[in-house]
């Protein structure tokens, strides 16, 4: 989890809190009661409670269940986890969605998200290979989730555009400066604090700055609503493209992985 400020801007929004952006809201909120409902700590919860929720696990992810990286997104660590990204959505996404529009906010959220947990996955995978080599615990996959990965997507996208001239129709004017103070503080601090998966961080900011540069030169060059489908759809093609890349690298370690799987179900 890492805490967002909200960037400086010179107009507020039109409307409380943006459709899509609310939506999301609600199901992380309404999934999360849900949990504590049925009995899961609402400040620290079990592994076996996270993993039954969805959290990514790489080895269970990409041996088995590959929907965990999308599930993932949705399941926080406690309540203070929830708080901190519910947040940063709120701010950065009423932003990014008025921005970018409904449509294509939705699927820069969603991409940035997926992006998060294929890094994440990714860095396991190099862990467990080194892990063949000599044994380290902190080599050890770990279990992970939570929106931040996505919300780190719609960050990444504003200081992305925060570098380019405002387009005529573009309702905010970021701040180039307090956008990139507020991504390396978040960057730094998931480094140097332990339990934050730093890596869905970058993959989601990543992929998030270049949906909105590839959409930024769209609107320039004036090409209409459909190049942002044919955009959203290479991201697309991308992400799946990186997920099939890591099952590829995922085989020399299976019988490793299938194990780890084992003594997590144990």
């Amino acid at each position: 989890m890492s805490e967002m400020q909200p960037p400086q801007v010179y107009t507020q929004p039109r409307n409380p809190i943006e459709k899509i952006t609310l939506l999301f809201i609600i199901i992380n909120v309404g999934l999360f009661a849900w949990q504590i409902l049925t009995g899961v700590d609402i400040t620290n919860p079990k592994i076996i409670d996270a993993l039954k929720w969805g959290a990514d696990y790489a080895p269970l992810t990409f041996l088995e269940e590959p929907y965990r990286l999308f599930t993932s997104m949705f399941f926080h660590f406690g309540l203070m986890h929830l708080m901190f990204n519910m947040w940063a959505l709120y701010v950065f996404g009423n932003i990014a969605e008025q921005t970018f529009g409904r449509v294509y906010f939705l699927g820069l959220y969603v991409l940035a998200g997926l992006m998060g947990s294929l890094l994440s996955g990714y860095l396991d995978i190099q862990n467990s290979y080194a892990l063949l080599q000599h044994f380290d615990q902190s080599l050890l996959p770990h279990v992970s989730a939570g929106a931040s990965g996505a919300v780190m997507g719609l960050g990444g996208a504003l200081t992305a555009l925060s570098f380019f001239s405002p387009l005529p129709h573009q309702r905010f004017i970021l701040d180039k400066k307090s956008l990139l103070t507020i991504m390396g503080i978040n960057l730094v601090f998931g480094i140097m604090a332990s339990g934050i998966n730093n890596a869905a961080h970058v993959g989601g900011m990543i992929m998030g700055a270049l949906l909105a540069m590839t959409w930024y030169v769209a609107q320039r060059k004036n090409l209409g609503m459909m190049s942002n489908i044919i955009i959203l759809i290479i991201g697309t093609a991308i992400t799946y493209a990186c997920y099939q890349y890591c099952l590829h690298l995922v085989q020399p370690i299976q019988p490793l992985w299938q194990i780890a799987i084992e003594q997590m179900r144990n």
